[in-house]
């Protein structure tokens, strides 16, 4: 149910953080599972005197283990948080909060668009690596700011053409790929190979 006693420290200018995922519904969905997450949180953050990282995973919205409201509330906006599904931006003590959507629709699009525009023969583990650290990158310090550890999902084409070229350059790297010759700009040739649908108004 929970990770070890895992600390990290941020490259992102979080403080060390203490993972609580709470991602098993058996344990943690219903009513005593909802008291035992409300006595759970602020207990971490006793003991840890840190900002928990709170995953509540479980979809759909209304399965979730904790609402983004209750997990800033119940550590006194010192939660990050991230669900499986989106919950609405939210104030606790006059700040607002931007809960983050921990969703592999991320990942996958930018993952198979990569592969497609490298014409790459293999899926390698270091594809999948070269997709999660674009991702990252496309965090800012603005994000951070508001407790969010994914970007805003509203800005997913970027963030897939970023993932993508990460993903091809890794194929091309690896000598995986087979559209060549390779693009100089690989960013640029996965937004000129996305497709847009703009349609013409015969009105």
């Amino acid at each position: 149910m929970f990770t070890n006693n895992w600390y990290t420290n941020s490259p992102c200018g979080f403080p060390k953080f203490w993972i609580l995922s709470l991602a098993f519904q058996d344990y943690t969905n219903g009513p005593c599972g909802l008291h035992f997450v409300m006595l759970l949180i602020p207990s971490l953050q006793i003991l840890f005197q840190e900002r928990p990282l709170i995953l509540a995973l479980s979809n759909p919205t209304s399965q979730a283990e904790c609402t983004a409201e209750q997990a800033y509330t119940w550590t006194e906006g010192r939660a990050i948080y991230s669900s499986g599904s989106p919950f609405d931006p939210c104030q606790y003590n006059g700040k607002n909060f931007i809960p983050g959507q921990a969703n592999n629709a991320y990942i996958f699009p930018g993952l198979g668009f990569g592969l497609v525009i490298s014409g790459a023969i293999r899926v390698h583990d270091e594809m999948l690596l070269a997709a999660s650290e674009a991702l990252a990158s496309q965090v800012m310090q603005e994000h951070y700011d508001k407790g969010m550890i994914y970007p805003p999902l509203a800005n997913i084409r970027k963030i897939s053409a970023h993932i993508a070229a990460n993903v091809a350059a890794k194929a091309y790297e690896l000598g995986l790929a087979t559209c060549l010759p390779r693009p100089t700009d690989m960013v640029k040739y996965a937004e000129s190979c996305m497709y847009t649908p703009n349609y013409r108004s015969y009105r």
